[in-house]
């Protein structure tokens, strides 16, 4: 696994951190790879009872990395279904055992979504949450579509994924993003208390609460198919190409010609 994604073991807790803070731990596809193996493995692993993903200090992910993102042409990838991404995301929404994140600093476009996916989620006081797909050019991911509309309700996700404004931990936890908010010094250690006290319960009857509750909230696969399938073609557009050139080169983009 690759060592921007680093998994430890402490006791019945797997912890998969990522590590690239000289790149605010942007996501590249080896790092949706290694997240993705972190969590088959934590899913076929009779030790591992939870998976705590966090990041490292002051920094969650500033989501994906936009250089390696157009590295990786959309066209090789028709139905977007086999890309790292894709993988991660597959992953996440099909383990069995409950996943916490502890978000600290940037949580930017997946760093956002990915939580819609785990059961528990702390955040610190100084979190700045971002949903920029139109700002890109682009479209939700993650099923984020239905699931932020689930949680927020349909007026307050249309705000979010529309406008890409973003918004802090106050909000995310007044609209069930997230469960609690801890100083950004204690977040992690907090959040290991609560996942070693998850461990401890009986982990059938905690794997099949988790079975129960996800049963209510759709076909979620279906959705991430969609998702995916136009997400990729966006990436295509062109003004997805001027957004992410602009974002890159550091100007404003211009979408007159569109």
């Amino acid at each position: 696994m690759t060592q921007q994604v680093i998994t430890t073991q402490d006791g019945h807790v797997q912890i998969l951190r990522l590590n690239r803070p000289d790149k605010k731990n942007a996501l590249t596809g080896d790092m949706y790879l290694g997240l993705a193996d972190g969590l088959n493995t934590a899913g076929e692993n009779p030790n591992t009872r939870v998976v705590l993903i966090t990041g490292t200090a002051g920094c969650f992910t500033a989501g994906n990395d936009i250089g390696d993102l157009l590295n990786q042409p959309a066209g090789d990838h028709p139905d977007g279904d086999n890309r790292p991404f894709s993988q991660f995301i597959r992953a996440i929404d099909g383990i069995s055992k409950p996943v916490i994140a502890a978000v600290d600093g940037l949580a930017i476009g997946v760093g956002t979504t990915m939580l819609l996916h785990c059961d528990l989620v702390y955040a610190s006081d100084n979190v700045r949450f971002h949903l920029p797909f139109t700002d890109l050019g682009l479209v939700p991911e993650a099923a984020s579509s239905a699931l932020l509309p689930q949680l927020a309700g349909y007026a307050k996700a249309s705000e979010m994924l529309l406008l890409s404004e973003p918004f802090d931990s106050q909000t995310a936890l007044s609209i069930g993003l997230i469960n609690r908010i801890f100083p950004a010094a204690s977040l992690e250690q907090e959040t290991r208390v609560i996942a070693h006290k998850l461990a401890a319960k009986p982990p059938q009857s905690v794997q099949s609460t988790k079975a129960l509750v996800k049963k209510n909230r759709g076909d979620i696969a279906s959705v991430i198919t969609d998702e995916l399938r136009v997400f990729t073609a966006q990436q295509k557009s062109l003004e997805a190409k001027e957004a992410l050139s602009a974002f890159l080169e550091r100007r404003p983009p211009d979408f007159s010609k569109f």
